[in-house]
């Protein structure tokens, strides 16, 4: 899960991460008050779940407090593209306005977990401000790495060595190492699956501060995180995703394609997916219904699903292991029910209590059609698409 760079700034001054000072606006208004308190030049921040803001107009100076509220006015209210986002671009509700600061270098750090070693791994750069796959494809010796023991503390001497490493000074080595030791602290307390500044400045005055902030946090931790959690901005999400997360419906995710997927286990959808698109076929969506047929969770899912104006058919494909097929069928019969769909239904089932399931299915009244295997399935599913597109 993502938040927003003003609330990954809090998070940081809770760790004594030192960050420019600034607020949050939700109106052209607000910001021009924010600007006014700072009470100099700033720079006015789109609040948005996408990298790459400055090189989509997203990062605006303002000058006085008058300038602020005009570039806020020209960022709310729209939508934002940048190298990372559709065409379509993200909405931005609202903007950091924040002090702007004398530079006098640029440099990465993030934390992420290191799938290979198992363990968090911390990368220093002195070369901030850039996209760090860049960096590491043309000059990966700028790249320092330490791993660290998640049993034990982040040690000091080794932030010392990734300062060093950035050729800062003995001043700036201590400021940058303390800073370290700060973000590994929140990474652990907190969950995090990245910890991120990009980037980390030295001003002109020898500080160390972090003039951008991004965190992401593991989905698993969400009931101990529950104050985090709370902050997800629904907003940046597809309507449908948002909505499925409203629900309660996870491992949701929504596609291009006309063919509405029912799936359980996350690898056989996505081999699905691939065959569909083999077969000259477009999923609508990802959808891992998971082993436990719980009905109202597939009513929701369905209701998801069939609200896609795009979809033109339902592509059901259950092995039943831990869930019965005859509760898997059930749950679908009501999610037909719920929506009153009139979408037909390409249907392979097997595992425990898969005929039970397939009979059900047959006896509902639903426009089914029974798929013998594998490539069966697509074959027949990407057909009805394309007959119901030409319709």
């Amino acid at each position: 899960m993502k938040v927003h760079e003003y609330q990954a700034k809090a998070i940081f001054a809770q760790f004594a991460i030192p960050v420019p000072h600034g607020g949050v606006a939700s109106t052209p208004e607000e910001a021009k008050k924010i600007a006014a308190e700072l009470g100099k030049k700033v720079a006015v921040k789109a609040q948005v779940y996408a990298g790459g803001r400055g090189k989509g107009g997203g990062i605006k100076l303002a000058s006085t407090p008058e300038e602020a509220e005009t570039r806020a006015r020209e960022l709310l209210g729209k939508r934002l593209v940048t190298p990372q986002t559709t065409k379509e671009g993200v909405p931005v509700n609202k903007v950091l306005v924040e002090e702007t600061i004398d530079i006098k270098r640029e440099l990465y750090l993030s934390i992420v977990l290191d799938q290979a070693a198992r363990l968090p791994v911390m990368m220093a750069s002195e070369a901030g401000g850039m996209d760090i796959e860049e960096v590491a494809r043309v000059t990966p010796e700028k790249i320092l790495r330490v791993h660290i023991d998640p049993f034990d503390k982040f040690r000091p001497y080794e932030g010392r060595k990734l300062a060093y490493g950035m050729n800062l000074t003995a001043d700036e080595v201590k400021l940058a190492s303390e800073l370290m030791a700060n973000l590994y602290k929140l990474f652990i307390a907190k969950d995090c699956s990245l910890a991120e500044i990009n980037p980390l400045v030295v001003t002109t005055d020898g500080k160390v501060i972090a003039l951008d902030a991004k965190l992401n946090f593991d989905d698993n931790a969400d009931y101990r995180q529950k104050d985090i959690f709370a902050m997800f901005d629904w907003f940046q999400e597809d309507p449908i995703e948002a909505e499925a997360g409203k629900l309660g419906v996870k491992n949701f995710v929504k596609l291009d394609g006309n063919i509405g997927c029912f799936i359980n286990g996350a690898g056989l959808t996505m081999s699905v997916v691939d065959l569909l698109a083999q077969y000259g076929g477009r999923a609508a969506n990802f959808y891992d219904l998971g082993p436990d047929p719980q009905t109202e969770n597939i009513v929701n899912a369905f209701k998801l699903i069939v609200a896609n104006p795009d979809v033109k058919v339902l592509l059901v494909d259950i092995f039943a292991g831990m869930g019965k097929g005859d509760d898997y069928a059930q749950g679908i019969v009501a999610g037909y029910q719920a929506t009153q769909s009139k979408l037909p239904m390409v249907v392979r089932m097997f595992g425990t209590n898969a005929d039970l399931g397939k009979k059900i299915l047959a006896e509902s009244g639903i426009q089914t059609y029974l798929a013998t295997d594998f490539a069966d399935e697509a074959r027949k599913a990407v057909e009805i698409a394309k007959e119901a597109s030409r319709r």
